[in-house]
């Protein structure tokens, strides 16, 4: 694991993998700093997410007059791959237990306390489209708002407070930063001279005072210069991020104003986290969450969905962020193991698919799974799909991960008997643009899968 500034909880078998404080991610939302130094790991920025060679490790891969705008210009299920939620006429049967999951959930997050086991088996089988009911289930599911209701308005506040306050001292450009204090000092010398006639005073410049040309490392200038290559990185990641939704993409000031928000949670999250940094993958993870936070209709929560979502997106991370660090990629916490891990769960559910796979036409989980994993399957379904697996993932008792392992082999067993007749290229094409799937099925094979043997943490 990450030393130093990055410290990451260890997750317990039958505890969720979220840590408690955002401090244990992002050193900013600590109440007291660590004193044990920076990590060791660097990871470069803009280094990209890609998917493995046999001989290498990687290749190429606001108001209500905007609610009403989202409304009119905004399509979940416009993505560039056709609707893999099979869906089909709904039947008056599905409408009235739709009705009554919506009545149950709504029950629920009434409820002074919440009970969080019942609120992960609801979630588990779907949240209702639209509303507040799904952003307010993810917040509780990931542990950013406490079961007691009387302490979500605290909570909140506090938050809010606290990211406001570290976008106004990590996202200022220097110049802002020297200006508004200049603005302080000299608002406090006019008070304490103001009866005092004289000499004008001028400002005395040291040879160790910051500025632009400085190259010392300690410089808030240098720094600032140095992210500016991953501002760029991320700047043309959000342009490609869901490029058929208007929510995201386009030049109206309303997704605009989107990638601006997801930007800063971006930047903030890597100037924060000096060993990670921002990597190419991490803008699709942070887009549903984004998404639904910003399209709750309870206009408050709507309006601070940048601050919530930042929240989130670190807890999220929590849980896969060493999948992001090339040097942990060997290490028990990394994405070798983690890949692993998949053989082996496929292995102990069908050991035929296994060998065909492992040893006849020797596609490993390398090639394909690499971007599964890392990005949650954001890049494998259409949005609308993307929200309903989420469900799962987030609901899952276990954490994230044992759910998300678990959808990643049910996508190879519901794709079985055309992987056992093919061979590497067209297993290779089939598992990198995976075909369309009924997602209900899928994510019902998922859940009654075997656990492996191994010791990673599987739920029983």
């Amino acid at each position: 694991m990450l030393k130093g500034k990055l410290k990451l909880p260890v997750p317990e078998k039958a505890r969720r993998a979220f840590p408690d404080r955002l401090g244990s991610l992002v050193v900013g939302f600590d109440d007291k700093e660590d004193e044990s130094g920076g990590s060791d790991v660097i990871f470069e920025p803009g280094e990209e997410l890609e998917t493995f060679h046999p001989n290498g490790f990687r290749s190429d891969r606001e108001s209500d007059g905007n609610r009403e705008k989202f409304h009119e210009e905004s399509d979940v299920k416009v993505r560039p791959r056709p609707d893999r939620d099979g869906a089909g006429p709904v039947s008056a049967s599905q409408v009235i237990a739709a009705d009554e999951k919506r009545s149950d959930l709504e029950y629920e997050l009434s409820q002074p306390e919440i009970n969080l086991e019942k609120l992960q088996r609801i979630a588990s089988t779907g949240l209702p489209d639209g509303g507040s009911l799904r952003a307010t289930a993810w917040k509780l599911l990931l542990g950013y708002l406490p079961p007691s209701r009387d302490l979500w308005e605290k909570e909140l506040t506090e938050n809010r407070q606290k990211y406001a306050k570290l976008k106004g001292e990590l996202l200022k450009s220097p110049s802002e930063l020297t200006r508004t204090n200049d603005e302080e000092l000299s608002s406090k010398e006019q008070h304490f001279d103001s009866d005092v006639d004289g000499p004008l005073r001028r400002h005395k410049i040291s040879q160790e005072e910051d500025h632009p040309l400085s190259l010392g490392k300690a410089s808030v200038w240098h720094q600032y210069f140095q992210h500016t290559e991953i501002v760029e990185q991320i700047d043309r990641d959000l342009q490609r991020t869901h490029p058929d939704m208007k929510f995201f993409s386009g030049g109206s000031s309303f997704s605009r104003k989107n990638r601006e928000a997801m930007r800063n949670i971006l930047l903030l999250f890597a100037k924060l986290n000096p060993a990670i940094r921002y990597v190419q993958g991490m803008n699709e993870v942070l887009s549903p969450i984004y998404y639904v936070f910003s399209t709750d209709t309870d206009e408050q929560n709507a309006a601070n969905a940048e601050a919530d979502s930042f929240s989130c997106f670190v807890r999220l991370l929590s849980d896969s962020v060493d999948h992001f660090c090339q040097q942990l990629d060997n290490s028990s916490v990394g994405i070798l193991s983690t890949l692993s891990h998949l053989s082996e769960l496929l292995n102990a559910n069908d050991e035929e698919l296994w060998r065909h796979l492992e040893f006849t036409t020797k596609v490993r989980p390398q090639f394909y799974a690499f971007r599964w994993i890392t990005l949650l399957l954001t890049q494998e379904f259409n949005f609308q799909s993307i929200l309903r697996i989420w469900d799962s993932l987030l609901s899952n008792p276990f954490g994230v991960q044992d759910m998300l392992l678990r959808v990643c082999c049910a996508m190879l067993l519901c794709v079985k008997s055309r992987l056992l007749s093919g061979d590497f290229v067209a297993n290779l094409k089939l598992l990198q643009h995976y075909p369309d799937i009924n997602i209900e099925h899928l994510l019902r094979v998922a859940q009654d899968l075997t656990p492996d043997t191994s010791s990673y943490r599987l739920s029983p």
